[in-house]
């Protein structure tokens, strides 16, 4: 009897540890039909209660987990409620459905389509702004950039449609350009280190015509431009091309600043982190979100309370000290110095 009581545990503990990664929702459907607009953490969302949970999920290795350009609207996603993993197949047509004009969905071979049409990780409308602009910047990032030096009729403000001459622009680096300005200074909250400056993003601008001092149209306004105002070559870096996923080491890192200079922020907000490369953070990862303990007094002893985890961040682009992540998930409005720890 003793025997059989030790296998059976034996066979449950797989099964237990399991349960404690990845765990379905009670009311997960048994599939899901992949439409535009859907990302890949909302279909394992309708699943799990986990989704960050991505490897376990999907079954993904690291290669695959870097370029997931698998999904497309039409696929269907089963889950395997046995191996708590999820499958994709195709919509087929049995022949009595053809009559009937009923579809059944059924397991079939996937067929790959263009990875502009795959779904992205994340929403990527947003995060897109912070693709294309890079808006962290070593010291000295901007004092060798091609800097606006006059402004036609002597404007002191330039706006949209607005004319400005730039000097240090040369043919080779294309016609479309961002401008910056310089903004604070990033530093780590423990050690002081300057971790970078963040670029205030003024807006879009196109070369008119190429010389010694080039002429400049203003083809984007955001905030004022004006003479001393710096030039970036503007990007075309895509958006959702990273799977969640934990990281492989213990990541502990604080949010440094949010973005538009607000102290607190919410779901789908901007936080920077005060980590990045070179502390083995990669775009993709997920990261949870802590509050510090509040001090209470008991029986005039003062006691520090646990910290609280209160929410999810997806880290979608790294610098070499620092990153920006999404807040995907919160209970509490997120504040500046709070943790971002691995899961």
């Amino acid at each position: 009897m003793q025997k059989i009581i030790i296998s059976l545990i034996c066979c449950l503990l797989p099964t237990f540890a399991f349960a404690d990664t990845v765990k379905i929702h009670d009311n997960a459907p048994d599939s899901h039909i992949v439409v535009k607009g859907d990302t890949l953490w909302d279909i394992s969302t309708k699943f799990f209660k986990d989704p960050w949970l991505w490897p376990k999920i999907w079954g993904l290795n690291k290669d695959t987990i870097k370029n997931p350009h698998w999904i497309y609207p039409g696929d269907v996603v089963y889950l395997d409620r046995a191996s708590g993993t999820l499958h994709i197949g195709k919509i087929k047509k049995t022949e009595e459905a053809v009559k009937s004009d009923r579809v059944k969905l059924s397991p079939g071979v996937h067929v790959q389509g263009s990875e502009h049409n795959a779904i992205p990780s994340i929403s990527a409308s947003a995060i897109e702004p912070f693709l294309s602009r890079p808006l962290i910047i070593e010291k000295h990032g901007l004092s060798n950039a091609p800097t606006i030096v006059g402004t036609h009729e002597q404007r002191v403000l330039l706006g949209s449609g607005d004319i400005a001459y730039v000097k240090g622009l040369s043919k080779d680096q294309g016609e479309k350009w961002q401008i910056y300005q310089q903004g604070k200074t990033l530093l780590d909250p423990d050690s002081k280190e300057i971790l970078g400056y963040e670029a205030v993003y003024l807006g879009d601008a196109e070369v008119e015509k190429f010389a010694d001092i080039s002429t400049l149209k203003i083809v984007k306004a955001l905030k004022e431009i004006s003479k001393g105002d710096r030039l970036i070559k503007a990007s075309n870096e895509l958006a959702g091309s990273y799977v969640p996923r934990v990281p492989d080491s213990q990541i502990a890192a604080r949010v440094i600043s949010i973005y538009a200079g607000v102290s607190q922020a919410g779901q789908h907000s901007i936080v920077t982190l005060n980590k990045g490369l070179r502390d083995g953070l990669e775009n993709g990862h997920v990261l949870a979100l802590y509050r510090k303990g509040d001090v209470t007094k008991e029986k005039g002893e003062s006691l520090t309370l646990p910290d609280t985890r209160y929410g999810l961040l997806f880290v979608f682009r790294t610098f070499d000290k620092v990153a920006y992540a999404l807040v995907m998930r919160t209970q509490l409005p997120v504040e500046l110095l709070d943790s971002a720890l691995t899961p």
